[in-house]
């Protein structure tokens, strides 16, 4: 993983024209600032409330205020838009018709997640991409994450081996299953399943085959895995844990050797050697060449690397969109392949009851 110095906003020579639909808080905490770090000039904001959006078009330098993303997108001809919207009465992800409307008005598009509601949507949308020749990134966070790009190159090494395990956990409830035909009981499952499951499908591949089991006491569930790979795995939403309790873990086991993430900023690689002589061995320590490597933030510095919207992926995620559109290449990492294999384990859970092996893969 090589280091890169981050640009700042006014040192970009060529610069996207960018409008963004969308004035609420998870726009304004995580997704806004990013813009400092990347090739943006934010032309305009659209949302249904005019105030906030004039009000955000202050706070983030945009020079015009839209409530009619059709009359945006066709004054400002952007080169591209940002959508983090909410969700349809009836459940189903209202950024999923903003990007059909945006791509063709020719504008490529980058979306939060969730993409939408249904393979059968995404299936529109990659139709509708490749005839317009527009891209469609989604902000799949997790994959941007330093830890994980890091476990990513350290289980594609050598000396790891082949990946042939994988844990991962994260607080998330799941309704019962005569209540999951009804969209608006899963919204925070659709939410949230796009976490965990990004980065499974970022590490292990496409999931061949799964079964899990429910408890109704939180909702929590445990899932387990076969990869086309031949590797196993097992998801962990762990409805009822402590609010205090960091949210997630993650081990990746190869041969010989393991990798952990705890918290998001918390790596450890263990790498591949023997255990001391059971029952002769009076210390616990293993050779320098053979210790576990770790690695953690530091909070004590200005830094970039230790603010959340790097940490978290975010800046990295929209610089990859940005970058993708100025090199006229694809984005390989939030894309709708990966989005249509995470609707693919949404709706095994929605369609699938407990104790019951669906095929997701062959």
């Amino acid at each position: 993983m090589e280091q890169s110095q981050v640009k700042y906003n006014y040192e970009y020579e060529e610069k996207l024209k960018i409008c963004f639909i969308g004035a609420g808080g998870h726009s304004y905490r995580n997704v806004y600032p990013t813009f400092q770090y990347a090739p943006v000039d934010l032309a305009a904001i659209c949302d249904i409330d005019k105030d906030r959006a004039e009000a955000y078009a202050r706070q983030f330098g945009a020079r015009r205020a839209y409530t009619d993303h059709h009359e945006m997108l066709e004054k400002e001809r952007p080169d591209a838009v940002f959508i983090v919207t909410s969700y349809h009465p009836d459940g189903r992800v209202q950024a999923t018709d903003l990007a059909m409307d945006a791509l063709n008005a020719g504008v490529h598009v980058w979306m939060e997640k969730p993409t939408a509601s249904s393979i059968q949507e995404v299936q529109q949308l990659i139709e509708v991409s490749k005839k317009k020749n527009r891209y469609v990134m989604s902000g799949l966070k997790k994959v941007f994450f330093p830890t994980i790009e890091k476990v990513k190159e350290i289980i594609e090494s050598p000396e790891f081996g082949r990946a042939s395990s994988i844990y991962i956990r994260y607080p998330q409830a799941m309704p019962p299953f005569e209540q999951r035909s009804d969209l608006t009981k899963l919204k925070g499952l659709l939410d949230h399943i796009f976490h965990p499951a990004s980065i499974i499908y970022y590490l292990m591949g496409q999931i061949a085959q799964l079964s899990y089991e429910r408890e109704a006491m939180n909702g929590g569930t445990i899932t387990n895995m076969k990869f086309k790979s031949g590797a196993v795995g097992t998801l962990q939403l762990t409805a009822g844990m402590s609010g205090s309790s960091p949210l997630e873990r993650l081990e990746v086991i190869g041969e010989g050797a393991n990798v952990v993430v705890d918290n998001g900023v918390k790596l450890t690689y263990y790498r591949k050697t023997k255990r001391p002589s059971y029952g002769r061995s009076s210390s616990f320590l293993v050779d320098n060449e053979a210790a576990p490597l770790y690695w953690e933030p530091e909070f004590s510095l200005g830094q970039l690397y230790n603010k959340n919207i790097f940490y978290l992926g975010y800046v990295p995620e929209v610089l990859h969109f940005c970058e993708s559109i100025l090199s006229g290449k694809p984005p390989v990492k939030g894309t709708l392949t990966e989005s249509m294999e995470i609707l693919k384990l949404f709706e095994a859970y929605r369609n699938t009851p407990e104790s019951t092996i669906t095929v997701l893969n062959k």
